[in-house]
This record gives C-alpha cells, sequence and structure tokens, in this order.
C-alpha cells in the first residue's frame, strides 16, 4: 500500500487498507492490479480519475501533430511561384510536419511527364538540408507526387 503523500505503508491485509483509507477520508485505489500483491494507493478517487482522464487526453493530442500537409502546383509553374511553394515547404518541414508535393497535369500536358518529373526534382533538391524524399515519384492518375518528411 502506498500513502497518500506517495511513502511505501507496507504490505496490509485489504480490511486494514480500506480502514486506514477511511479514517483519512479519502479512498483506497488499485494501481497496479497484476502485481504481486496488488498494489494499492491510498487517493481521493475523483482526482485520481480526472489525472488519468487528463494524462490520456494528452497522450492523443500529441499522437495527433504528425499531419500531413499537400502542396499543389502546375505542370508549368512559374519560377517565382514555385520559390513562393517551396518557401512553404520549408515552413511546413520545419515545424516537424511531412509534406505532400504533388503537380498535375492539364489537358495535352500529360504526355510530357518529364516537365513535371524534372519540376518535383528540382524542388526536392532545394529543400534537400531539411527534408528528404520518402519512397519514389509516383504518377496518380493526372497527378505527379513525392512525399518529403523532416530529417
Amino acid at each position: 500500500m502506498i500513502d497518500a503523500d506517495g511513502s511505501q505503508v507496507g504490505v496490509l491485509n485489504i480490511r486494514d487498507a480500506i480502514k486506514v483509507a477511511e479514517s483519512r477520508g479519502l479512498d483506497l485505489v488499485e494501481v497496479a492490479p497484476t502485481a504481486n500483491p496488488p498494489v494499492c494507493r491510498i487517493t481521493d478517487y475523483d482526482k485520481y480519475r480526472y489525472a488519468q482522464k487528463k494524462k490520456t487526453h494528452d497522450s492523443k493530442r500529441s499522437a495527433t501533430a504528425s499531419a500531413v500537409k499537400e502542396v499543389k502546383m502546375g505542370a508549368l509553374t512559374g519560377k517565382h511561384d514555385i520559390d513562393f511553394k517551396v518557401a512553404h515547404i520549408r515552413r511546413f518541414v520545419t515545424e516537424g510536419q511531412r509534406v505532400k508535393l504533388s503537380i498535375s497535369f492539364r489537358g495535352r500536358q500529360i504526355t510530357h511527364p518529364e516537365l513535371g518529373r524534372a519540376l518535383l526534382d528540382g524542388i526536392v533538391e532545394q529543400v534537400r538540408d531539411i527534408a528528404q524524399p520518402d519512397g519514389q515519384t509516383r504518377m496518380e492518375g493526372r497527378n505527379m507526387s513525392v512525399l518529403l518528411t523532416p530529417r
């Protein structure tokens, strides 16, 4: 049994442990039921439940931080627009997010996928110092994409 201040009381009979907890106006909470013998703590049960809920909430919030941002552009995008998009990619990667870079082909542009591949390779080279491509460049219908992850 563990006391309310965190010090160990020792191994007690369950009836004696409940009496000790009731005499202090607190609850006896089983915190490690698989241990041998099971570990119980004298604490306020409502505060214990609140702390457990807060801990699970914080772990869920930190788990969803790995979102994928998508940056789209056309196959014949101009240099200034590309530089603008590269600045966005740099910002996303430094924040720790993954970036999906997509090039879309319109009309007959699809007959020249080498233009899109050259554009993607150029952008990947510009951000090579902070990001790395995750896998190969993929062609998905009329879109060519690559996933960039932080180094």
